[in-house]
């Protein structure tokens, strides 16, 4: 692998913390250039912008591939819903997959929510995952008849409050949204949400599971990990 990194004057260690910062939290480009400045660091707000779209989705990549190859039990309950989006006042649909644990497995946006969106979001996540025990999803006719067309509408689990786990899974994306004031296309929705949520997987620990010792050792690993990306 050629080193990406090498048309950059700046380290690679502060291209990974730019992007860290700006994609994981609620920060816009200009409070990541202060963070920034503060720690020594004199970069322009325009600059994060260039290198969160040159290496965020690169990071992304990396890290989905890892974690895919680690994971084998993400294939037992997949938790699916759509988010309403509005880019220049048109309402497009973010569509969303997360496992039994709130692992975002994949993401999809589209202009429309109907079956050919629904389906086309169905056959890429489970290209990717293959094919899981059962599906919740929310009463929407188009997952029904995305399923029927696949030939597994047998696995379409419906029910109140059963697919809590996805709705709660947007809430850093809707904070992140706010942070950005809104998208400007489709496609930028897109590159920004998927490396939002491979970034997030990586860093999600569940901490309210484990103990404060387990906590910090998982959370070594996982900037060791990110040290190294396209290292």
């Amino acid at each position: 692998m050629r080193n990406p990194f090498r048309y950059f004057n700046s380290s690679p260690d502060v291209i990974r913390l730019t992007v860290m910062l700006y994609i994981r939290y609620p920060l816009s480009l200009r409070q990541v250039e202060d963070i920034l400045f503060e720690r020594g660091i004199d970069i322009c707000h325009e600059t994060v912008r260039l290198w969160w779209n040159r290496f965020g989705p690169m990071f992304a990549a990396e890290i989905r591939k890892r974690r895919i190859q680690q994971r084998n039990d993400s294939q037992w309950r997949w938790h699916v819903d759509e988010v309403f989006v509005r880019i220049n006042g048109i309402n497009h649909y973010l569509w969303r997959a997360v496992d039994q644990e709130g692992e975002v497995l994949e993401v999809f946006a589209s202009k429309r929510r109907d079956r050919r969106a629904a389906l086309n979001f169905l056959k890429r996540v489970m290209k990717r995952y293959g094919c899981p025990a059962s599906i919740v999803t929310d009463r929407l006719r188009s997952y029904r008849a995305a399923l029927i067309t696949i030939g597994n509408q047998g696995i379409q689990v419906c029910g109140r409050w059963l697919n809590n786990r996805a709705e709660n899974s947007r809430q850093p994306f809707r904070r992140r949204e706010g942070a950005m004031a809104r998208f400007r296309d489709i496609k930028t929705l897109q590159k920004f949400d998927s490396s939002q949520a491979s970034i997030f997987n990586h860093f999600n620990f569940d901490r309210r599971l484990v103990s404060r010792a387990t906590f910090r050792k998982n959370r070594s690993a996982a900037l060791v990990e990110w040290r190294d990306l396209a290292a």
